[in-house]
């Protein structure tokens, strides 16, 4: 190409590649044995130029190559670079890759449990820990230059994502930032924040994936496209439609009759009809690992949103007698699985199911979920990786960031439990999910697979898997401790201005515009609406008034019956004893059950546990289906009534399946066939009501009412006042909206004044103590110790009080009361439910709630008694058998417990025998499963 061009050119041309030879970019390409993609280069020579860069790319495009960049520049410059992540376990997989790259005396390691040469040039860290070093005016913030935020996208998170913008906020001026996202619809609008509070901030987004991603449906045993091409259109398969359509024809075997008897080709076609219906199935997961082994599409990941199915998946295929794996490939997962294994002792292997789980992955095949030990889930992805596990089964979790791409993705439904119902997944979910399909550099294509279910709708699968993209959310909100932190540094005013330059208010402030100009075309309509309901009578605005007055008031009269039923079936289950058996008249557990625990504010059974200040009691019930449940006041729409009493057996276990099968038994031989009360639902009346009859009266009187066109001008009134409403919410709307992260900061702040953790501008040394202190429930831990409630305990003993700061049951339906230990331990367990009722009444006084993210939940008692024994040196066996928890839970609760003993070490007070018995119960629950959990 050289020789076609002029002398000048050639000049020009040399002079360019000279200049591109002495950047920082130019010995950074050459680490990599492929050349980079374009908005990569753009996005890195943005950064050598000093912008900030928010880089917006599917997944499996190679982001972290950008953030590898600031690396390898921040080094080159002879300055300091974090790279942060939003889990654990993807910073230790970062800081495995940089330090092979750079070598370990460059780069370290923060995650808050595991800390690798913290003060290196080069740091991978959790985003909390940055977050605290920038509160903490850390010394390791001295010649940063660059800070990477790897999964920024994780701002959404409802419960974590107010520390990304934190960070964001509060960095130095001088560090560059470099955001690394998912494809978001809103890019544009989060770069402009960037821009906003950052300064230069280039936005790069990529749609491309540099492996193509083709989309499947597996019916029974064929594999279909999802799209069809037709000329330069994309369709969802014709195919696919036909079969659902087919799928959902009923009567079949009517039709056949009735059409027995006609021309030879119609009863032919039918017959194909037929065949092809009945090949219309879901495949099982057998089936569906044989065929994309048959078809070379291993290894795969399949994603299955439970636990309990991802191992049920193993067994199936291990039942099934599945092997992906030769001789020499189990040979070489052997090795591999005992070496990283050889710390663990043999009666733990035991517990954990090892042998097991061993076999599985010889033959290739593994789960992958939270519930499994840290330690094994790094050797799964490690073996999937060097492709000696060919086929995973994983909960959604795996798709958070780990690098641990498939040549196919499986999806074996689009429904998902999000922790309150059953809910379609989100097109971002599906993107996530099938973007782990195709690996770059080794597949030419990726494929995601979809396995055929009843009902499936192909047309809504294709929409789907069309749409890439999803808005980013600001979740933000400030906590507790962000406000002692704040005012700490910069004292209220500045702080609530701060604050305001939030992303969350950025995008509450650009919704207001569009609100305003609604409520500016409602005015105009308004005024339209006023001229045609003119009557030459009278003002007839006045009377549809009265008539709107009418119908409210007819309508208060209504609501006045629901609310009289609703009280008077919370009185009810009031006086529920248990031993009562009773009939629940609706719900999911409708039917007959027996009061093991009425959930009554009394004390008597329960306490607070079972007792929702706004809901009333909450009994705790098993069924005649063996089922333990607390049940609200949803689950009773009308007054319930004892229908017999029965004894409960002191030896009655709510966790042991015998007992439970035992009781309901004798549930239904006592009960027989009752027949359960009838309750008559009953009406609020209105013929009596004197505000009813005077408006009628005065309607009947007015002017207007004698107008032969007053149900024309009627219509009109009806529209103006419909109008009027919908225009004073979007006016509330604005209201809500306009400095709303301000006015929750100032309602926090009055709430901490009132406690003496503010006074003005000054942090007292109560609110220095809190502003260590991180978590959930930030606020009652900073209360007891303030109080002393954990003074004089054992170190065991303070960890069962600690885990009920941390620990959150699964479910909400999570009904036995548990276990505590008795003494001590139960009395400061009861002392901290206390404080946290005396919490909870102050922020409903000053409107503050867990709603708005804000309040302090409920502390939960559930793990208390496993780390308990834990603390105390019991065996894995014993205390994981007892909790019927999995070792990963386990092990994960154990760590959030030893991070917030830490955090009391350092914030007890100057003498407080709490600070000696945190950093003992830290050394007594790390050990075992705990301690050699890697750096997980």
């Amino acid at each position: 190409m050289t020789d076609d061009m002029s002398p000048a050119e050639r000049y020009a041309e040399a002079r360019r590649r000279a200049a591109d030879e002495r950047t920082a970019l130019a010995p950074f390409r050459d680490l990599y044995d492929f050349a980079l993609d374009d908005f990569q280069i753009e996005a890195c020579q943005a950064l050598e130029a000093g912008q900030g860069v928010l880089v917006a790319a599917p997944t499996g495009s190679g982001k972290t190559i950008v953030g590898e960049f600031a690396v390898h520049l921040a080094l080159s410059q002879g300055r300091k670079c974090f790279y942060t992540t939003p889990i654990k376990a993807l910073s230790n997989q970062k800081y495995a890759d940089l330090a092979r790259r750079y070598g370990e005396d460059r780069v370290g390691l923060l995650t808050g449990d595991n800390s690798v040469n913290s003060e290196a040039p080069v740091v991978v860290m959790t985003t909390e820990v940055l977050r605290n070093m920038l509160y903490a005016n850390s010394s390791s913030l001295t010649n940063l230059g660059h800070v990477v935020m790897d999964e920024v996208h994780y701002l959404s998170d409802r419960f974590r994502g107010a520390v990304w913008e934190e960070v964001i906020i509060h960095l130095p001026e001088s560090v560059s930032l470099v955001s690394l996202s998912a494809t978001v619809s809103n890019a544009e609008e989060f770069g402009d924040w960037l821009d906003t509070v950052r300064g230069d901030t280039r936005v790069i987004v990529s749609e491309h994936r540099p492996v193509p991603l083709w989309q499947h449906v597996l019916a029974g045993r064929r594999l279909y496209d999802l799209f069809a091409e037709s000329g330069s259109k994309r369709e969802v398969n014709p195919d696919l439609v036909r079969m659902a359509r087919l799928e959902n024809t009923r009567s079949w075997g009517a039709r056949e009759r009735n059409r027995n008897g006609r021309d030879r080709r119609r009863a032919a076609e039918r017959e194909r009809e037929k065949r092809q219906r009945n090949r219309l199935y879901t495949p099982s997961r057998v089936e569906v690992i044989d065929r994309l082994d048959a078809d070379g599409l291993l290894p795969a990941i399949t994603f299955i949103f439970s636990r309990a199915g991802c191992e049920a998946a193993v067994q199936q295929c291990l039942a099934a007698g599945l092997r992906l794996n030769d001789p020499s490939s189990r040979a070489r997962v052997r090795e591999i699985v005992e070496r990283r294994t050889a710390d663990i002792p043999d009666e733990d292997l035991h517990v954990l199911r090892y042998f097991e789980w061993l076999e599985g992955l010889e033959r290739g095949i593994a789960a992958h979920h939270a519930g499994m030990l840290p330690r094994f889930k790094e050797i799964v992805e490690e073996l999937f990786v060097e492709g000696l596990v060919k086929a995973v089964f994983a909960t959604e979790t795996l798709a958070l960031g780990i690098n641990m791409p498939a040549r196919s993705v499986v999806l074996e439904k689009l429904v998902k439990w999000n922790g309150e119902q059953h809910a379609d997944i989100t097109p971002g979910e599906y993107t996530q999910l099938t973007g782990r399909a195709g690996r770059r550099g080794i597949d030419v294509e990726g494929h995601a697979v979809v396995l055929w279910q009843r009902g499936m709708d192909p047309g809504a699968l294709g929409g789907l898997a069309g749409a890439r993209t999803y808005p980013l959310r600001s979740s933000f909100k400030p906590s507790y401790n962000m406000a002692v932190n704040l005012v700490g540094q910069f004292g209220r005013r500045r702080s609530r201005e701060l604050l305001e330059t939030s992303f969350a208010q950025f995008q509450a402030d650009r919704s207001v515009v569009g609100i305003s100009r609604q409520v500016q075309r409602n005015e105009s309509g308004l005024e339209g609406y006023r001229e045609a309901m003119t009557c030459h009578l009278g003002d007839f605005r006045e009377y549809a008034g009265l008539r709107q007055r009418l119908k409210e008031r007819e309508n208060e009269l209504a609501r006045q019956g629901v609310a009289q039923r609703r009280a008077a079936a919370s009185d009810a289950l009031e006086k529920l004893r248990p031993g009562d058996i009773i009939h629940v008249p609706t719900g999911k557990f409708a039917g007959l059950a027996l009061v093991l625990d009425p959930g009554t504010p009394d004390g008597r059974s329960g306490g607070r546990r079972g007792f929702d200040a706004h809901d009333g009691p909450r009994p705790l019930v098993l069924t005649v289906q063996r089922q333990v449940k607390r049940l609200g006041a949803i689950d009773f729409p009308v007054p319930v009534e004892p229908l017999g009493r029965m004894r409960i057996p002191k030896s009655f276990n709510q966790r042991s399946p015998q007992s439970r099968r035992d009781l309901a038994s004798a549930l239904r031989t006592k009960a027989g066939h009752v027949e359960p009360h009838r309750h008559r639902k009953g009406r609020a009346e209105a013929a009596d009501d004197q505000e009813i009859a005077r408006l009628r009266r005065e309607i009947r009187a007015h002017p207007c009412h004698g107008c032969e066109s007053r149900e024309d001008h009627a219509r009109w009134a009806e529209r103006y006042h419909r109008l009027k409403r919908d225009t004073r919410q979007l006016e509330r709307r604005i209201t809500g909206r306009t400095n709303t992260i301000a006015r929750t900061f100032d309602e926090v702040s009055a709430l901490l004044t009132e406690l003496d953790y503010l006074r003005g501008d000054e942090v007292t040394e109560h609110g220095r103590r809190l502003a260590r202190l991180y978590g959930e429930l930030d606020l009652l831990a900073s209360e007891c110790l303030r109080d002393g409630v954990w003074e004089g305990l054992e170190p065991a003993e303070l960890a069962a009080c600690v885990s009920a700061l941390v620990y959150e049951a699964r479910s909400a339906d999570d009904a036995p009361a548990p276990d505590v230990p008795a003494g001590r331990t139960r009395q400061a367990l009861g002392e901290m439910v206390r404080i946290w009722g005396r919490l909870d009444a102050l922020e409903e006084r000053h409107r503050i709630s867990t709603v708005n993210g804000v309040g302090q939940r409920e502390p939960d008692l559930g793990f208390a008694w496993p780390v308990y024994r834990w603390a105390q040196g019991q065996s894995l066996d014993v205390v994981l058998r007892d909790a019927e928890m999995p070792a990963g839970d386990f092990v994960r609760w154990c760590k959030q417990v030893i991070d917030v003993l830490g955090q009391l070490s350092a914030a007890a007070p100057d003498g407080s025998g709490v600070a000696k018995a945190a950093r003992q119960a830290v050394d007594q629950l790390l050990r075992g499963v705990v301690a050699y959990s890697s750096l997980g």
